[in-house]
């Protein structure tokens, strides 16, 4: 199957929403953009591609990764245009953003194109093996990622002693206990560490700090409850996900994502 799509609840930093390869193109167009980040890459034939008005050629081996709703569009130039794709999300995705510069869009030549085109390739294959190792696609997806950022290296996090010790457990707990009254102050007590000392940890490890880590997963679960539970109130899902004040809950949620929780909702 060249196509697969993400079948549990997202619990990991950077995991991927849907990936595939050898995929026979169609004609796209979203004037809103995608709600995430998207990478497209030409693997036979060539494509047009139009980013805010302005019009691209992807030729083999060349890709794009386009920020999330970002105007585009694109079709086939040749008679036949198969690509390989990734989507990307996670409990920190709008750390992706800070990652790559806040660039609306990355141009992939094709010597880099080669090596993403045999990643995805490698990822496709796990898939193919159930049942799938998450964490092992959540480092997959942290690796493509980085693909995309100049002068980064690649931290192999499940071998990281640090990340092992004390990013991990904090992690867990605020997968188990998002809707609770978690500090980052507590969070480091349950670890025996200054929280400075956590954030810098995060900060190192995840690109963010324990407080955006803890903030972006709660709102991440949000987005859940606006698709999967249609009549749910605002003010309900705000509670649920451990926001004690909704207006402080829409105000996050827009500076995260760019839409108040309504207007994500209608989008999706």
């Amino acid at each position: 199957m060249p196509i697969n799509f993400r079948s549990s609840p997202v619990n990991e930093p950077f995991i991927f929403d849907t990936i595939g390869n050898h995929w026979n193109q169609e004609h796209t167009i979203r004037p809103k953009g995608f709600p995430l980040y998207h990478y497209l890459q030409s693997e036979k034939g060539v494509g047009k591609i139009t980013i805010q008005g302005e019009t691209y050629e992807l030729n083999e081996g060349e890709g794009v990764l386009i920020a999330p709703f970002i105007r585009h569009s694109y079709s086939r130039k040749t008679e036949e245009w198969l690509t390989v794709f990734a989507t990307f999300t996670g409990t920190i995705e709008s750390g992706i953003s800070k990652m790559l510069g806040n660039r609306p869009m990355i141009f992939v030549d094709k010597e880099k194109g080669a090596q993403i085109e045999v990643l995805i390739s490698e990822i496709m294959k796990k898939y193919d093996a159930p049942p799938v190792d998450v964490m092992s696609l959540s480092i997959d997806c942290y690796r493509l990622l980085m693909k995309f950022v100049d002068g980064v290296d690649i931290h192999e996090l499940a071998n990281e002693p640090l990340y092992k010790r004390y990013i991990q457990p904090v992690i867990k707990e605020i997968e188990a206990h998002y809707d609770a009254e978690l500090t980052v102050h507590k969070l480091s007590s349950e670890v025996y560490i200054t929280p400075q000392y956590l954030s810098r940890l995060f900060n190192r490890f995840l690109g963010c700090s324990a407080y955006e880590y803890l903030t972006t997963y709660r709102i991440t679960k949000a987005k859940e409850f606006l698709l999967t539970n249609a009549r749910m109130e605002v003010q309900e899902i705000a509670q649920r996900v451990g926001f004690l004040d909704t207006s402080h809950f829409i105000a996050m949620f827009k500076k995260m994502t760019g839409i108040t929780p309504l207007e994500f909702r209608k989008l999706n």
